[in-house]
Formats: structure tokens, sequence, C-alpha cells
């Protein structure tokens, strides 16, 4: 039940649309699909956490943490978030602590990640016992201006989230707070070698091409899991 802190840096957001029948069929019973122009969203999400601790310690003791995860956006309750089908990061000692503290969906994974802000590659092998594999690989970067999403922008809607969702192992469904400033982004560009994560989430791979934002960095922190309850 720990709240963190740590800053998530070298962030693509690679969005596709999903019809919202194929999202919600996927979810627990008590969330609902949040869509943008009459679809829901399935976002592939690599990106580095960095200086990783419990609040309130110093940012000195904190460690680097690559992840990479599928997430789609729902409402509680009327209350929007974000809802995580998968977490993979190369750290078993931290995959154990967030499946404890938060509920999350982790999963071990040997992880590369490579490069800086002019462009980043990024490698991910699934090694959880047990699981099945996913395996991705790609490079990316920015492109154009920086900008900060405007309100009730797809940008804003695909990056801008305060609070995400999860299941336990009774059923019920937790949430966590995150607090963070406004994302800068850019528009990205992106060359895709591998990408098992929707197959390996019960999900054909979604038709068309993404919509791709990049973030430099922005730093976090977090509230402890809680239980929703319903009014």
């Amino acid at each position: 039940m720990v709240p963190m802190a740590f800053g998530w840096e070298h962030v693509l957001f690679a969005n596709w649309r999903v019809e919202a029948d194929v999202v919600d069929a996927h979810l627990p019973e008590a969330l609902s699909v949040q869509e943008y122009d009459g679809d829901g969203w399935l976002s592939v999400v690599p990106f580095r956490n960095v200086k990783v601790r419990p609040r309130g310690l110093p940012a000195s003791v904190g460690i680097p943490l690559p992840e990479l995860n599928l997430r789609t956006y729902v409402t509680c309750d009327g209350e929007p978030g974000v809802y995580f089908f998968n977490l993979d990061a190369n750290s078993l000692f931290a995959v154990l602590g967030a499946r404890v503290t938060h509920r999350l969906p982790y999963y071990y994974a040997r992880m590369r990640m490579t490069g800086d802000d002019g462009r980043v590659r990024f490698e991910s092998r699934r090694r959880h016992p047990g699981d099945r594999p996913v395996r991705f690989s790609a490079s990316y970067g920015p492109t154009g201006e920086l900008f900060e999403a405007e309100p009730g922008s797809m940008a804003a809607f695909l990056t801008d989230r305060t609070r995400l969702y999860t299941q336990d192992s009774t059923g019920s469904i937790r949430y966590t707070d995150v607090s963070h400033d406004p994302w800068t982004l850019y528009s990205a560009e992106w060359s895709v070698d591998e990408n098992t994560l929707f197959e390996a989430n019960g999900f054909d791979h979604p038709e068309g091409e993404p919509v791709l934002y990049y973030s430099p960095r922005t730093d976090v922190v977090t509230s402890r899991s809680k239980r929703w309850r319903a009014e």
C-alpha cells in the first residue's frame, strides 16, 4: 500500500482506435470504456522509470526501471482513469512489490533501452514464469515542436490521467491517484520490429497506424492503493 515517487522519461504513447465493445469484453464489470471520437482506445507505452522509491525518501536512493505496458481508458462510477492489461518491467523485486502494494498486473521481463532524446531503442522479452510470452522491439523519437495538450484534445485524452484502476484477487476494484505536472509532448515517429502485446492480452492487433506522442520527462507521485466502494 506504499505511496511512491519516481520520474517517467522517454515515454512513447502509441494509441490505436478499437471498437468500444471489443475493449469492454476485457474489463472488470465495474469499469466502463471511456470513448473519444466514438471509439475505445488501446495504448502501448514503453518508457523508463527513474528514481523509483517510496514517497518521502530522497531521489538519490531511487532506482531506474524500464517498463512496457498495454492500457486503456475507463470510468468507474463516472471517475475517469487508466486500466492496465499488463505492465512488464525488468526488476523481479519491483514486479513483486507492485503486485503486493498496488495489485497491478506486473510481469518480469528482460529489457534493453538505449539512446537519448533524439532516438530511443527499446527491446523487451517477457520471462515471467508460467505466463504468455511477450516480445516487443521498436525505435522511436520526437518530431516537430514541443507542446502541451489542450484540455479536451485527443492528446490530453490519451496521456493525461490522474487515477489508475486495477482488480484484486477478490474481484474488488482498487484505485491509486497519480499526480504530475502537465505532460510536455511532441508528435512522434517509430519503427517497429515486433509487438505481441495485443495477442498476449487476448486482442487482435488493431488495424491502421497508431497516433503517436512522445514525452521527454515528467515527475510523478502516487497515493496508496484504495478499495473502490460504490456510492
